[in-house]
């Protein structure tokens, strides 16, 4: 197989995270490097031509012998011999301004090593970097060339190196694995659980290109973006692409350089895209938001209907991903996407335990709006609106309480949406009224609320929307506001939409389980849960009900009461005119029509029309009784209320009480007080980069590694290695600017030993530089000056060669009599 895009372009990417070690480890023979001319390069400023070349035939290193320009470089068999040192044509190469050349030798005897050979190709005069890349594509080649097996390139190395993670969250790791072995894998996970990593480590784990199908094209050019930031070749072809970016995903597939490739599913109506896929070398595919292929559902999207057929054309394993299906919808997620054969199925739950979980009747819900939010200054979050009027509207209001506020709706120009979009990703603290457009897709993982400013649609849809807050895991809270005129209107969507009656009962019923969680009297998360499969074993106690239990009371006589009004005015009028009845209110209308003489005027005396509002509101929660669209939103008995009106069955209703959005539960900031200045530097820091990078600022590193810096304070990068977020690439782009923040300028390290930073390698490389400075010159101090290259001394530190024979791999026998007994004595201390 081609593997020549791997190692296309400038320096190497982390996607193979290949080394010396993992070479050594899989016995690779390496192979002949592709023919390799070196460019003519004028003479110095200076004169001096090229000196010497030595070798070490036991290292396979390169070097030259002229001060400050050290060079090593990993050989292989059949490279071509370098250019006569001698010649008058090849001057010493000036690196370009500004150029770290932190990759000088460590002392002054590596300059004067001698010895015979041929260069490689990876020549002498060429900048560091890019020999650095030169020398990685070889490894990056030999590694491919061989097939290694995933189990040679373990998950959680990798997991570290590219992603700076310590380790999976629960229940990714077994996915992973299933994933990379190329089963068929059916994955239900909650949102914020990690899903994207479960197919995005796989695909480096395995040859050729893993395709993502995704219907959010926002979510999948966030991703690409971070995994590109991470060293992982990755490209989507969407339908916001600009001609230059598709043209230059074409080139990469041409070449097989990707290793991700995102695609939005309207792209296989296409057909030439089963084509594209096969000359890519697509060996894997990888769906999120698998529901989108149910038809019953609330996303139904009908071009994941040809997925199927895109699996059986390709012949290749597929990974199916969402947070919400039912056992109805996985069921028809296996025979649309699996032909009905049986994946492996695994079922994570569906509980969030870090978002806290709140509904409250709305009473001025302006007011609780703003109550809220002030409660939560600093902060980003959503609110999401029924309507583009009211995001306006409330983002207005926000704005005028002294937020940083913006509205998002369909309406809006599309410049205008996307100028919000990168705002969002971008700034801290902001908040965005939007309609449900907004949010599908957004990756940003430190929205730490999310408001429904009115009733969702359903308990899919709510279940979704909230998902966008704390998907970095940290506590989060949502709220959501509703009365009975949310009711009338999610029911009179319904009522008057388009679909057949089968539909609108389904739809009916997704809202009925809305309101009933909306009027539970018990734990909301075991609820919400249950309506999935979900069960729990007790309360969650991170819900509004857990923390402040209501006062229950038997509404089983007012119920019928209002059930019996209703009968007796034919099922003709709404809650107002049949509270007026209840509490005995002799309207103009009442007696226009005879209503005060009804059996039913008056018999609700008891109760306040406030509480009646309550009662009237829960009943429809409950589903006891619907509004009319028909007769103007008049309410009429459903099923579920003749037994309780014939004595057969009681309901148990609550008590409202004025619950007000208090600060007191809230943590207002992020870490300690002492430590907030940092924090808000780091984040200053980061926004800098993130706008110079024209990136969003998550993807440079998000909140809880920023506040895990401001906690833990690293001084060193082997520090900052250690840091949850922190991967090798990132590491190297960013370490060093966030590590002068919080502890001034630092010395540069080494590249070799910079590669090992916050490892125990790392260590140990820095015991065995000390020990060879000891003995450069011998015990006595007065023999000739040895010593190692940086190179040697990372590949023993990585390999811990445990005698003198498997150190002889990596050293010549001068140096092994120098130095083996002390280099041994230090890899067995640890």
């Amino acid at each position: 197989m081609d593997h020549s895009g791997f190692w296309s372009g400038r320096g190497c990417s982390l996607t193979a995270l290949a080394s010396s070690r993992t070479l050594r480890q899989a016995g690779c023979a390496p192979p002949p490097p592709p023919p390799y001319r070196a460019r003519p390069l004028r003479r110095g400023q200076d004169g001096n031509a090229v000196r010497g070349l030595a070798t070490d035939p036991a290292g396979g290193v390169v070097r030259d012998d002229r001060p400050h320009h050290h060079v090593l470089a990993d050989q292989f068999p059949g490279a071509e011999p370098a250019p006569a040192a001698g010649r008058a044509d090849l001057g010493r190469a000036e690196p370009p301004a500004g150029t770290d050349l932190s990759s000088d030798p460590q002392h002054p005897a590596e300059y004067r090593r001698a010895g015979s050979g041929a260069a490689g190709p990876v020549h002498r005069h060429h900048h560091p970097a890019t020999r650095a890349g030169q020398q990685c594509r070889l490894l990056l080649r030999d590694v491919m060339a061989r097939d290694l097996p995933s189990s040679d390139l373990p998950s959680s190395d990798l997991l570290r190196q590219v992603w700076g993670f310590d380790g999976f969250r629960p229940g990714q790791g077994e996915i992973v694995e299933a994933v990379a072995q190329g089963r068929d894998v059916l994955a239900i996970m909650p949102t914020g659980g990690g899903k994207s990593l479960c197919y995005q480590l796989p695909a480096l784990m395995r040859e050729g290109v893993t395709v993502v199908i995704s219907p959010l094209i926002a979510l999948m050019r966030d991703q690409v973006r971070a995994l590109r930031e991470a060293g992982v070749a990755a490209g989507a072809l969407t339908s916001g692409n600009t001609q230059d970016e598709t043209d230059a995903v074409f080139a990469s597939l041409e070449t097989r350089e990707l290793k991700l490739l995102y695609m939005a599913p309207e792209r296989l109506a296409s057909g030439g895209t089963v084509n594209l896929l096969r000359r890519a070398g697509v060996t894997a595919i990888a769906v999120d938001e698998a529901h989108c292929v149910s038809q019953w559902g609330h996303d139904f999207r009908p071009d994941y209907l040809r997925i199927g057929d895109l699996k059986r054309a390709l012949d290749v394993p597929l990974s199916a991903f969402t947070a919400t299906a039912d056992a109805e919808t996985r069921a028809e997620i296996v025979t649309r996407l699996f032909g009905g054969a049986e994946p492996v199925t695994f079922l994570r739950g569906f509980d969030r335990p870090n978002i806290r979980l709140a509904f409250q009747p709305k009473d001025g819900p302006r007011r609780q709006l703003l109550a809220f939010v002030d409660a939560r200054r600093g902060q980003s979050g959503i609110v999401y609106c029924a309507s583009r009027a009211r995001t306006e509207t409330l983002a207005r209001a926000l704005a005028d309480a002294g937020h940083s506020a913006v509205a998002y709706h369909g309406g809006m120009e599309a410049d205008l949406r996307r100028e919000v979009e990168g705002r969002f990703q971008r700034e801290d603290g902001l908040i965005v009224c939007a309609t449900v457009a907004f949010g599908m897709g957004i990756d940003k993982p430190d929205i730490r609320w999310v408001l429904h400013a009115d009733l969702p649609k359903s308990i899919e849809a709510y279940y979704q929307e909230i998902g966008r807050a704390g998907r970095d895991g940290d506590p989060a809270e949502t709220l959501t506001l509703y009365g009975p005129d949310d009711i009338r209107l999610r029911r009179m969507q319904v009522d008057e939409g388009l679909a057949d009656s089968a539909r609108k009962g389904a739809d009916h019923a997704r809202l009925n389980a809305l309101l009933g969680l909306a009027e539970a009297t018990g734990c909301r998360r075991r609820r919400l849960l249950a309506y999935f499969g979900d069960e729990m074993a007790g309360d969650c106690g991170n819900c509004d009900l857990c923390l402040s239990p209501p006062k229950l009371f038997d509404g089983t006589q007012a119920v019928r009461m209002a059930l019996s009004a209703m009968l007796r005015t034919g099922e003709r009028f709404g809650a107002g005119h049949l509270i007026d009845i209840l509490t005995g209110n002799p309207t103009d209308k009442i007696r226009e029509r005879g209503h005060d003489n009804l059996p039913t005027f008056g018999v609700g005396r008891d109760h306040s029309r406030p509480q009646w509002q309550a009662i009237f509101r829960q009943m429809m929660g409950l589903d006891l009784c619907r509004p009319d669209p028909e007769r103007h939103g008049a309410l009429f008995l459903t099923e579920t209320a003749h037994p309780i009106l014939r004595g057969e069955d009681s309901v148990t209703l609550r008590h409202d009480t004025a619950l007000r959005a208090k600060g007191g539960n809230v943590v207002r900031t992020q870490v300690a007080e002492e430590d907030e200045p940092l924090l808000s530097a780091l984040k200053a820091k980061r926004r800098a980069l993130a706008e110079a990078a024209r990136v969003p600022a998550y993807v440079i590193f998000p909140d809880r590694t920023l506040i895990q810096m401001a906690q833990d304070r690293p001084s060193d990068l082997d520090q900052m290695a250690q840091v949850n977020g922190v991967g090798a690439k990132k590491l190297e782009s960013f370490g060093l600017e966030f590590l002068s923040v919080i502890a001034g300028d630092q010395p540069r390290m080494h590249p070799h030993r910079r590669a090992l930073a916050g490892r125990p390698e790392g260590a140990l490389f820095d015991r065995l530089i000390a020990a060879q400075t000891r003995l450069m010159r011998g015990e006595d101090g007065t023999g000739k000056p040895l010593s190692c290259s940086t190179a040697q001394i990372r590949r023993i530190a990585e390999a811990r060669p445990a005698d003198r024979a498997a150190l002889a791999r990596h050293l010549d026998e001068a140096r092994l009599e120098r130095f083996a007994a002390v280099f041994l004595r230090e890899i067995a201390e640890g």
